[in-house]
């Protein structure tokens, strides 16, 4: 079992010292958010219950790519993966690109976990057809690995045509692809054509339900043999017992808060010539003794 955090909502520049003491505490990953801008006049609908999203339009999102690079810099083990990216607001070689980069930067220790995104505001300001954005993600899945071979590559789809050049640098190895989102598209995309799914916060019987209609799409596209990462928060109280059950119902990662709970992340203020990001330090250090250390 994986134990994976994420840096959605910490201040810009917490994340790369707790990075740091992520990795040295023994977690497997850290998930990066990413949007771009957030509109003066924001007219599409988020997908919750209110339509609205549940951040200020002050709220930092910085650059993935940036960002898990210089979290890669300051560290030996950990894995980077987003959650999620939305790569067809952005142009195929751009992708490419930066994902190559940080791949070989961090010693492939990044996955790339795309969705279709649901802010057409933001596609219109980078220049991206929002409309079929869908179609051009599931070719964008096809695309990223041809284009990351080495040497001289293209591609001509539908959506994308690259001619032939090179692309460097490459990833050494192959850079997993995983699918977010709760839709049953998005679900069908991870099943068909990716390596894995990320998901949100679940009940158990929530998550349950999940791993089954994920397993029964990848039987039905005859990839049930095949590695599949399954990374999904649970609402569970984060413990041995519950990362053990997580395990025992496929999932493979959990991603959890250690701070979330412990009023760490409540007060901004700086103590004498103390860090901000030092008060993550306690939660973190206190989650790996009782919980990182005593999972099998």
């Amino acid at each position: 079992m994986q134990i994976w955090t994420g840096t959605a909502f910490m201040h810009t520049t917490e994340a790369v010292p707790v990075a740091r003491m992520l990795d040295e505490a023994g977690f497997d990953g850290i998930a990066v958010s990413d949007h771009m801008i957030y509109p003066r006049h924001l007219t599409s609908p988020y997908p919750s219950p209110t339509g609205k999203p549940m951040w200020t339009p002050e709220t930092a999102w910085p650059d993935s790519w940036v960002l898990i690079g210089a979290m890669a810099a300051v560290t030996q083990r950990i894995r980077f993966t987003n959650a999620v990216y939305i790569a067809p607001a952005r142009p195929l070689l751009e992708v490419a690109k930066q994902v190559a980069t940080a791949a070989v930067l961090s010693a492939d220790r990044v996955a790339l976990t795309v969705g279709a995104g649901w802010m057409r505001e933001e596609f219109e300001v980078m220049g991206q057809d929002f409309t079929n954005r869908g179609k051009r993600l599931d070719e964008m899945i096809r695309a990223l690995p041809a284009l990351w071979q080495g040497g001289w590559v293209s591609w001509c789809g539908k959506h994308y045509q690259v001619p032939e050049l090179m692309l460097e640098p490459h990833p050494r190895n192959p850079v997993p692809i995983m699918c977010g989102g709760e839709s049953h598209a998005a679900l069908r995309r991870a099943a068909r054509l990716c390596d894995g799914w990320v998901g949100n916060a679940y009940t158990w019987e929530d998550a349950a339900q999940k791993v089954t209609e994920l397993n029964a799409m990848r039987r039905e596209y005859g990839r049930d043999h095949e590695p599949f990462e399954i990374m999904l928060a649970l609402r569970d109280q984060p413990t041995v017992e519950t990362f053990t059950r997580a395990e025992d119902l496929g999932v493979t990662a959990v991603m959890c808060r250690p701070w979330a709970t412990t009023g760490d992340t409540a007060s901004r203020a700086h103590h004498g010539h103390e860090l901000p990001a030092e008060r993550y330090r306690e939660p973190i250090e206190r989650f790996a003794e009782n919980v990182l250390t005593k999972i099998p």
